[in-house]
């Protein structure tokens, strides 16, 4: 028979603390509603640093009311109820009874700074989650318009974090996370494969304009074979090697990119299908390398905040370093979009400004390029 909850239990005691943080917190308050004078020594947090929702309005309501006389507070009740009262406003469910359970699990009144020192950390943490959660929806979600620079954006916006937890916690030596960082997933895009295999064979076709697609790098690409290709084309045009499919299906052999039992037909099928521009097809190719490192560098993140065992100044060195590898592939991008842009204005940084030019159309070609532009 399922037991009737008591009326008088209070709702707030009854939920089970999910993190440590909950005792954390309860520990604060009760030392600032033992001690308000303590108040003066928190710093660092806010109402909305607290993990549960009556604790921060019960925060918000100490820091609204002007502190008792100590000799005063000591007799009687009357803060404790005006206190009381103003955090109803926001969390209806908390009672007297509660607020004097806080004072009595607070081990020392004294110790208030280090405990919001720690509701300081693991609200960091919180932020950085959300943060790489946001990067990862937007990175996945199709439905955008301008989905590489709103991607760019929520980069931008969780770095924008990762600068302010750096300078609440500054990192140190020795601070990397321990935790295994995901392994980069990459699910079978058919759109993806098709214009990889008309890049290569563009490039094939017309294979002036590779020496020009330094911003294109085999790493870009989602499909192992078509990579291989990639370099064997860069490969050819630096050495001045005639460019053709007999020549690249030559290039490839020597490469150990035909498994056994293929069929070299197919890949000279794959490299006579040219349509478009390679510099069109190239810029296609990056952005996806940009919307999947950025994908990835968030589930990073996100392992690292899940981690409880992390700390502030681990989450601060290991994101930072996630990011760089969304700045490399980032500046490529840029680099493909904008290749007017003199060396000294090419951007460097995850932060810089962002190109905001669309890719550039494909057109059929029917005659051979024109003379490469030189973008150096």
């Amino acid at each position: 028979m399922p037991s009737t909850p008591d009326p008088d239990e209070d709702e707030l005691d009854t939920i089970p603390p999910p993190q440590p943080v909950f005792y954390v917190e309860q520990a604060l308050l009760g030392a600032l509603l033992l001690e308000p004078q303590h108040l003066d020594g928190v710093i660092g947090i806010a109402p909305d640093s607290f993990a549960h929702h009556a604790h921060g309005a019960l925060f918000a309501a100490i820091r609204s009311l002007p502190a008792p006389d100590p000799a005063e507070h000591a007799k009687n009740t009357k803060w404790l109820d005006a206190v009381l009262t103003a955090a109803r406003e926001q969390a209806r469910g908390l009672s007297a009874p509660y607020l004097h359970h806080l004072i009595q699990v607070c081990p020392w009144t004294r110790h208030a700074p280090a405990y919001a020192r720690m509701i300081e950390a693991e609200h960091a943490r919180r932020r950085l989650a959300a943060a790489a959660q946001r990067l990862m929806h937007t990175a996945r979600d199709t439905s955008l318009p301008q989905r590489v620079a709103t991607t760019l954006d929520e980069a931008d916006a969780l770095a924008t974090i990762v600068d302010d937890i750096a300078a609440r916690f500054p990192p140190h030596a020795g601070s990397l996370p321990r935790t295994a960082a995901p392994v980069p997933s990459t699910p079978h895009d058919e759109e993806a494969v098709d214009e990889e295999r008309l890049l290569l064979a563009t490039a094939t076709a017309y294979p002036s304009g590779i020496e020009q697609m330094r911003w294109l790098t085999p790493g870009d690409f989602t499909h192992p074979l078509h990579a291989g290709l990639w370099q064997c084309l860069n490969t050819m045009t630096r050495r001045g090697t005639p460019v053709d499919p007999v020549t690249v299906l030559w290039e490839a052999q020597h490469r150990g990119l035909l498994g056994p039992g293929a069929d070299p037909r197919e890949l000279l099928d794959l490299l006579a299908g040219s349509v478009g521009s390679p510099e069109h097809w190239g810029e296609r190719v990056v952005q996806r390398s940009v919307l999947a490192t950025a994908h990835h560098i968030s589930r990073v993140i996100e392992a690292f905040t899940d981690d409880a065992a992390t700390t502030p100044y681990q989450l601060v060195v290991g994101s930072r370093r996630a990011l760089a590898d969304l700045s490399a592939v980032r500046t490529r991008w840029q680099h493909a979009t904008s290749p007017s842009l003199a060396p000294a204005d090419r951007p460097g940084r995850v932060r810089a400004t962002r190109a905001t030019g669309v890719p550039r159309a494909g057109p059929l070609r029917t005659t051979a390029p024109p003379a490469a532009r030189s973008s150096r």
